[in-house]
């Protein structure tokens, strides 16, 4: 099943990083907000090292003008890659989902 505008996402349970592994339900890290989710193939890849997730990061202050209280970074990357990752190349402001086992993804169709 793919989601279109206007659906709820799943809320399927996924990894992040607080002090090492952590358990992330999606259902509560979206709930009442407006969020910016997007997707990427994985962490240090070329395209996505170096245009996708600094995009995102650049443009932050802007997205939150506009009301947009959560911004997140998903890919079918473990918590260790993702926290490496934004620790280097990214901001506080850009939240990780680990999707590790591609439970996220499937469910998203």
């Amino acid at each position: 099943m793919t989601i279109k505008v206007g659906d709820t996402l799943p809320d399927v349970t996924v990894k992040t990083w607080k002090d090492g592994p952590a358990d992330l339900s999606i259902g509560a890290l979206t709930a009442g907000k407006t969020a910016v989710i997007f997707g990427l193939p994985g962490a240090f890849t070329p395209t996505c090292h170096m245009k996708h997730l600094p995009g995102f990061v650049e443009q932050a202050d802007a997205l939150k003008a506009k009301g947009v209280e959560l911004i997140a970074v998903h890919a079918v990357n473990d918590p260790f890659v993702m926290n490496m990752w934004n620790k280097e190349q990214g901001s506080p402001e850009i939240h990780t989902i680990a999707d590790w086992d591609a439970s996220f993804a499937k469910a998203l169709g």
